[in-house]
């Protein structure tokens, strides 16, 4: 298994291998005998968000008053890959739908707000999401139209957003308005409680990530408390700005870990099926596919880790994360690809990891910034 043959790295230490093994028990016991089951059925019982919580998952990252647990980058590489072994991307989206909903709340919600919501999120009793998407635009967040006007100590709220992840049962909505006049200048963040009157909801059916509910919010003159306004009014783009690098982060870890389990599902599947009197493993094609897929593996994961590294020394290197997300995009597209064709007829048919990460390659090369604005905004920063 490709997993076994990776050398020891220096990046993780003792309490990051001993955090693997308390994530790789639960994904084993908690997700990978359902993860078929709750695909069919759409979602995965609320009931996971404690027992991750439990295990100290959905604090990563978050300070300790609120039930946080410190966590560097390479802690949450660990979570995203450990999750990502149940080859189950919609659950892990909703799941961590809170570590892009959550943080604004954490760096910029006044203290009496984030006092009352982020333990609520973090132990697991709320479901945190974060509402930018709009059904005119996607990735630009400048122009977004959804309006907040000051009402006495309301913002009344009218628009719509749309493909949001957890966004049917997220009892907090971190919501992008605009507060001000055109542009990025004018765009705010709001703390929006899922049973505010006006809200309503509609389900989305989707290409993968089946068990993770995605949904169009649509704000019908919703009152929301001024209180609930994250940081100051005007300065919500540069605060979901500052949620990429780690959002980007995320899903390249779980996308070259996704990858990784195509590598290994295709050997263990290729040393038992059998062709023309002996297994697909000793065709020398077969061979030549995984050893492909395995060296884009190897080569992702460790510009992920030299990435992780650089940011850990206070680096930003937004060019070169841009480039992960695709090369980590790029590397699970392929390994989806050659890890079906190895399975053949079987790879086409539902309830194998494989099928399901291969319906699941678009949402990764579209979600937290396409392909395409990924090298636009790699190249400005390049300054070109």
């Amino acid at each position: 298994m490709l997993e076994r043959a990776r050398p020891q790295s220096p990046f993780y230490t003792q309490e990051h291998e001993a955090f693997r093994d308390v994530m790789r028990r639960f994904v084993a016991r908690e997700i990978e005998p359902y993860a078929s089951e709750w695909d069919e059925a759409g979602e995965f019982p609320r009931s996971l968000y404690v027992k991750a919580a439990e295990i100290g998952l959905l604090g990563l990252g978050f300070p300790e008053e609120y039930g946080g647990v410190p966590a560097d980058q390479f802690m949450k590489i660990v979570a995203s890959q450990e999750l990502a072994r149940a080859g189950a991307g919609g659950v892990s989206a909703s799941l961590n739908s809170h570590t892009i909903g959550s943080p604004p709340i954490a760096r910029a919600a006044r203290p009496e707000v984030k006092a009352r919501v982020l333990p609520q999120i973090l132990s697991g009793q709320k479901i945190s999401a974060l509402a930018i998407t709009e059904p005119s635009g996607g990735s630009d967040v400048a122009n977004l139209r959804t309006k907040a006007r000051r009402d006495g100590d309301h913002y009344v709220v009218s628009g719509e957003k749309t493909f949001i992840t957890s966004g049917m049962r997220a009892d907090y909505l971190t919501v992008a308005v605009r507060t001000g006049g055109e542009g990025a200048s004018g765009v705010s963040l709001l703390l929006i409680p899922g049973d505010t009157p006006g809200l309503s909801r509609t389900k989305l059916k989707k290409m993968g990530w089946w068990a993770s509910d995605t949904a169009t919010l649509h704000f019908d003159e919703c009152r929301v408390p001024a209180e609930n306004l994250i940081g100051e009014e005007g300065h919500g783009f540069k605060i979901i700005m500052q949620n990429f690098n780690s959002e980007r982060m995320g899903m390249a870890a779980g996308c070259t870990a996704y990858a990784r389990v195509c590598v290994d599902e295709a050997i263990a599947y290729a040393r038992e099926r059998k062709t023309f009197g002996k297994p697909i493993a000793q065709h020398q094609v077969i061979r030549h596919k995984i050893v492909d897929m395995a060296q884009r593996v190897a080569a992702s994961q460790s510009m992920l880790e030299l990435l992780a590294w650089r940011l850990g020394q206070g680096e930003n290197p937004v060019a070169e994360i841009c480039m992960m997300k695709n090369q980590s995009t790029q590397t699970m597209a392929f390994c989806a690809s050659e890890a079906v064709q190895i399975f053949g007829g079987a790879g086409f048919m539902r309830g194998v990891k494989v099928e399901r990460i291969y319906r699941e390659v678009k949402v990764n090369a579209i979600g937290g910034g396409t392909e395409e604005i990924m090298k636009d905004l790699a190249s400005r920063q390049m300054g070109l």
